[in-house]
């Protein structure tokens, strides 16, 4: 139940900052979020296979991805800007900070990872709970559920020549993050150099038949005046 509280409450600030980036702003750089809690079968194979005692404690001071958020981001520059916005809040504190996209892993993937704490306040107790938050981009995130299914489907046996495949995929979707972003970059540069200030009453005049709308307009108020 902790670390399910746990989920709730980072969760809630993620779902706060899209709801935000959404109504106000003129890009949110978050796509999609998700979450998972580990099943009690997944922590204790993870835990026989790591070697950890199987008793509470050992578990809850060696296993640190039972509670795990992810957030798909629209460009690389997104993912470092979430990152920041999350930090920021003073009942998320950061632990480790894990940056594949900088220093991607050997198979090509790429990803930031948190480890944050957060703080669970119980009916009686309080205790502080680890999630793990994965911050990648559309592509990245493709590719990573790609890589997952053709792991889980040769059983951890991939063949060499799959593995350059897949490792050659990743090196051209991190390249199409890169395109995308300079493309998104020039399109919002170009737009606020060409921004034009919003015409007021007296351009709106000039424009044809602005005056006629704007007594029919009158019109229409005056009609429903009563005084």
């Amino acid at each position: 139940m902790a670390y399910k509280f746990a989920i709730d409450t980072v969760m809630a600030k993620v779902n706060i900052l899209n709801e935000e980036f959404r109504y106000t702003h003129d890009h949110n750089p978050i796509e999609h979020v998700g979450s998972r809690l580990k099943t009690p079968a997944s922590i204790l194979e993870k835990a026989r296979r790591r070697g950890v005692p199987l008793d509470l404690e050992s578990i809850a001071e060696s296993i640190l991805d039972i509670a795990g958020i992810r957030v798909t981001c629209s460009f690389v520059s997104d993912t470092y800007a979430i990152r920041d916005m999350l930090a920021g809040h003073e009942d998320i504190r950061v632990t480790e900070e894990k940056d594949y996209i900088r220093e991607p892993k050997p198979n090509g993937y790429r990803s930031l990872h948190l480890l944050v704490s957060t703080t669970v306040r119980m009916s009686d107790r309080s205790v502080e709970v680890p999630v793990e938050i994965q911050i990648r981009t559309i592509a990245m995130d493709f590719w990573a559920s790609l890589e997952h299914k053709i792991y889980y489907k040769y059983a951890k046996a991939v063949p060499q020549d799959l593995l350059d495949e897949l490792r050659e995929a990743a090196e051209t979707a991190h390249r199409l993050d890169e395109t995308m972003e300079r493309l998104h970059g020039e399109v919002r540069e170009l737009g606020d150099r060409e921004r034009l200030p919003l015409p007021g009453p007296d351009d709106l005049r000039r424009i044809p038949l602005a005056e006629g709308l704007l007594q029919v307009l009158a019109d229409r108020v005056n009609s429903r005046r009563t005084d």
